[in-house]
């Protein structure tokens, strides 16, 4: 095999950051993809295994002193990724909760992904018949949702190339790099002394805006206990049809999807709370990838997303346009301003080291911190709809929300079909509660169009 690179360093702050999170309440990226045709458990592993090889991160796991400071990702050596296998029988299918979800509910949220032994990843396959359900999962310290997307998509192509033995498991590949964490990557405008000034003078400007719109945010029904938070899953999807007369429509209205959807969110958060006129505050995750020195394709793995927050105006019964225009004119001015690269490097400021010293922080978060409710749109993303032998469809990609948010929802366009997936902390948002907000949000989307 081609020699591949290892990653031996210290977890940065970012980094450093979500493993905490993991550790107190699971914290991870979760990618799904169907899949029909015959598939065999030898050909998912042996691609899982070329998989594994191509990439430094999922040959490696995570250490750290008896106190958890000094956190460092240790290269591993005979760990494949696990894959565990469900068999259903024809027919046995719930309408209202497929079995994907039913997996991720009861399963792969609550779970932790073993960072201590490793690897950093592991799979599942839930086979009925021909049509196999394919799942990933990755914790949030070296994944968001490009990444789970995209080892999806890697993961079959190279079980294609294993199916017609083209390669082996162990075959000759091509190796990722093996990367700095994402703050050794920033432009030099957003280290050192520079970076500290831009950090120092977003702090201010969101101090400002704060007091002179006095925002509100999403509350929580009641609280719940940092470690005894569990993420729950309802599913939205719209199709073909109705995904082209929205780009349409929001081409139209000089509006992008994204801030379509997040006015329709921020309307039904409002509504359920009955908040009247106001300001609410959403979270927007903006991936940073391409600014990165060098930039960083959507192939390779890492946590390269950060959330900025929009405070919207709210006021009962307007249209969701005039919302969803500012929402798009704010996030572009807030890119433009590099104000998700400085809330990357203001981790370095802000991160706790360890989870015994987390707990000042979480309380800010819990007790002011602006983003309980966000939306995660990676936009059109690019899944192949055949695969070698098999059709491909309904990728997409959820998150877990440990302690981060209590509401949010991530989105990705693929095979001509928007996925649309609400992500919940059970009972701090009960799941009436959510769904109710959920089939707002999309009812109201849909209404607009018409």
């Amino acid at each position: 095999m081609k020699p591949a690179a290892e990653i031996a360093r210290p977890l940065t702050p970012l980094e450093r950051w979500y493993w905490i999170c993991d550790q107190i309440s699971p914290l991870n990226v979760i990618g799904h993809v169907r899949v029909r045709g015959r598939l065999s458990e030898e050909v998912l592993g042996q691609g899982l295994d070329a998989l594994q090889a191509r990439h430094p991160l999922l040959r490696a796991a995570i250490r750290a002193e008896a106190d958890g400071s000094g956190a460092h990702f240790v290269p591993l050596t005979g760990q494949p990724i696990p894959l565990r296998t469900v068999s259903l029988p024809d027919g046995d299918e719930h309408p209202g909760e497929p079995h994907w979800q039913r997996e991720l509910n009861e399963h792969e949220f609550s779970e932790p992904v073993d960072w201590a032994t490793g690897p950093l990843a592991r799979a599942v396959a839930i086979s009925r018949s021909e049509v196999h359900d394919l799942i990933i999962t990755v914790p949030h310290c070296v994944a968001d949702g490009t990444t789970v997307l995209s080892l999806l998509r890697q993961w079959l192509h190279l079980a294609a190339r294993c199916e017609t033995g083209e390669v082996r498991g162990d075959a000759e590949l091509e190796p990722a790099r093996a990367l700095p964490g994402p703050e050794g990557l920033l432009p030099p405008e957003y280290r050192g002394m520079k970076g500290a000034a831009k950090v120092a003078a977003q702090l201010l400007s969101d101090q400002s805006a704060a007091r002179r719109l006095k925002p509100s945010r999403l509350e929580p029904s009641r609280r719940v206990p940092f470690a005894q938070r569990a993420t729950r899953l309802i599913h939205h999807e719209l199709d073909g049809q109705d995904v082209e007369v929205l780009a349409q429509a929001c081409k139209r209205e000089r509006t992008t999807v994204h801030g379509m959807l997040a006015a329709a969110m921020v309307t039904a958060v409002a509504e359920d709370a009955d908040t009247g006129p106001g300001h609410l505050t959403i979270g927007s995750p903006i991936t940073f990838r391409e600014t990165l020195e060098p930039p960083v394709t959507d192939d390779e793995l890492g946590t390269y997303v950060a959330t900025v927050p929009s405070v919207v105006a709210y006021r009962p019964g307007q249209s969701l346009w005039p919302m969803a225009r500012a929402i798009s004119r704010d996030l572009a001015r807030r890119r433009n301003r590099g104000e998700h690269l400085t809330a990357v490097a203001a981790m370095g400021f802000v991160a706790p080291k360890t989870v015994a010293k987390s707990d000042r922080f979480l309380r800010f978060m819990e007790d002011k911190g602006p983003i309980t409710l966000c939306l995660s749109n990676l936009g059109r993303f690019d899944f192949p709809d055949r695969i070698g032998p098999w059709e491909v469809s309904d990728a997409e990609f959820v998150t877990g929300l440990s302690v981060n948010a209590y509401f949010v929802a991530t989105v990705n366009t693929s095979h001509g079909r928007l996925a649309w997936n609400f992500t919940h902390v059970d009972q701090a948002v009960p799941r009436d509660r959510t769904a109710r907000m959920a089939d707002a949000s999309v009812e109201s989307v849909l209404a607009a169009l018409t």
